[in-house]
């Protein structure tokens, strides 16, 4: 079974009547718009709108007041990875990247991918070697050659060992 992907993290209650602030993962607020059940059915987003800071302002029908919103706080908002749009040639979900295998182009393993981090320029993988050091690599065609199921294949000019 697929594991769930986080398109959102309750970051505290928002005014009086049970409202919620989110720090938004993915394209931001186009990304949680389509949804409108999260964590298997668990919250039923009723409305929700940009904060104009990079977040949202959301409403779920279970949470009546700031005390049950504030109980949220640190809550992921996941959906399962087949509601997803499906993607096109050369895109992928963070999710699928995280735990993949990295190899060198030449054939040499690598260590894993743990993280996937973007400081604005474009996504950068952080992969952990064996003995628990990590490096990082920009997700650019000249680093990552390609990807699949299982690994993430690294060329041989940015890979460490």
């Amino acid at each position: 079974m697929a594991k769930p992907v986080t398109l959102a993290a309750v970051t505290g209650a928002h005014g009086v009547t049970g409202e919620v602030r989110l720090k938004l993962f993915g394209d931001g607020l186009a990304s949680l718009k389509p949804h409108k059940t999260f964590n298997d059915g668990a919250l039923t987003l009723s409305k929700v709108r940009d904060d104009n800071k990079g977040g949202a302002i959301a409403r779920f029908a279970e949470v009546k007041d700031r005390t049950a919103a504030e109980k949220l706080r640190g809550t992921t908002l996941t959906v399962p990875r087949d509601a997803l749009p499906p993607l096109e040639e050369g895109e992928y979900y963070h999710t699928d990247l995280l735990g993949l295998a990295a190899v060198s182009a030449s054939g040499a393993a690598l260590g894993e991918v743990i993280a996937v981090h973007n400081f604005g320029a474009g996504d950068v993988v952080e992969i952990r070697k064996a003995d628990g050091k990590t490096f990082m690599i920009p997700m650019r065609v000249e680093a990552v050659p390609g990807w699949d199921e299982e690994t993430l294949t690294v060329s041989d000019d940015f890979a460490e060992s």
